[in-house]
């Protein structure tokens, strides 16, 4: 299970938690304007925007979980399972597989109004990769600095939502999760208001959050973040608002042992991501490794036509004096 989340502080942010049992040795990579992408039953589209993300290198074809382009336009995918259907082929349709949809997009729109454009002619179709990296039932965000959008292929058609709070987690589907942040309209950072005619003692800091959930749940996960995003405060320097992003990412995080999806394999946050996406940065920070490192898109030459790849640091040392 994932979250995803926009931020607004000085600049526009984007990025993501990546919640999984395993590792398939991810990397931040930089598709620069002529790498040659090539589409399974599309033409190659062999200019395009410059893309810089977290992926998986296979065969130099980069298996993107989450991208910024040079526009700002940002996308990730997350885990959506019982939900997610990919389509048979559709010769009437553009068909784009899942592991394809996030450079697509990426690839040939500037902003969520020339995405949604696009999403009106994809047909997201059942092709995997390869039989070591199978299709993953997935759903997505597309944001920038304006707005963001959740896409969910289902049995009953592609679903595209507004999506006015900027956060995405898993199940159930977003008109559900959007909706079930009603129940918990009441919460506040303020002190809650005595009602009850009654004299009480409002004995602890922080009562106006209480009923915030704390599980690791997805629907309580977007809910928790949601609430954290949306009364989080932070002065606007850079350093400020990466190190507030990564801290509302964290209100969600998950520790290795706490979810147990089969025996002895635990789902833990293996990285954490932010994308200042005016500027082309993508910090990231790994489960062993809290020190915020970053990658500027704009330091490589976005004029080439081949990937650069810089792998994780994932292991942090104890700093003792």
């Amino acid at each position: 299970m994932c979250t995803v989340i926009t931020y607004h502080s000085g600049n526009h942010y984007f990025g993501r938690n990546l919640d999984l049992d395993y590792s398939y040795n991810e990397t931040v990579v930089i598709m620069p304007r002529h790498y040659n992408f090539i589409m399974r039953k599309m033409k190659a589209i062999e200019s395009h925007y410059a893309i810089i993300g977290m992926a998986t290198v296979v065969g130099n074809y980069p298996l993107f979980y989450d991208a910024t382009n040079e526009e700002g336009l940002s996308m990730a995918g997350l885990n959506f399972p019982d939900y997610s259907y990919l389509n048979p082929y559709n010769e009437s349709k553009d068909n784009v597989t899942s592991f394809e949809f996030i450079p697509y997009i990426l690839s040939t729109c500037k902003n969520v109004k020339e995405a949604r454009v696009k999403l009106k002619t994809i047909n997201l179709y059942d092709e995997p990769f390869s039989k070591e990296y199978p299709n993953s039932t997935l759903h997505w965000m597309i944001a920038d600095k304006e707005e963001a959008i959740v896409v969910e292929s289902m049995k009953d058609g592609l679903h595209i939502y507004d999506n006015p709070v900027g956060v995405m987690t898993n199940n159930p589907p977003f008109n559900i999760m959007n909706f079930a942040l009603n129940d918990y309209a009441s919460l506040s950072p303020k002190q809650p208001e005595n009602t009850f005619g009654t004299s009480l003692h409002l004995y602890s800091r922080g009562m106006g959050g209480l009923g915030l959930p704390g599980d690791l749940s997805s629907k309580s996960r977007f809910i928790k973040v949601a609430y954290t995003k949306l009364n989080s405060k932070s002065k606007e320097d850079e350093n400020s608002a990466v190190h507030q992003f990564f801290k509302i990412l964290g209100s969600v995080e998950q520790q290795y042992g706490l979810c147990e999806v089969t025996p002895g394999a635990y789902e833990y946050t293996i990285y954490s991501s932010c994308v200042n996406i005016e500027e082309g940065i993508y910090y990231y920070t790994t489960y062993n490794n809290s020190h915020i490192h970053g990658v500027n898109m704009h330091h490589t030459d976005l004029d080439a036509s081949t990937l650069t790849i810089h792998k994780l640091i994932k292991d942090e040392p104890l700093d003792i004096i």
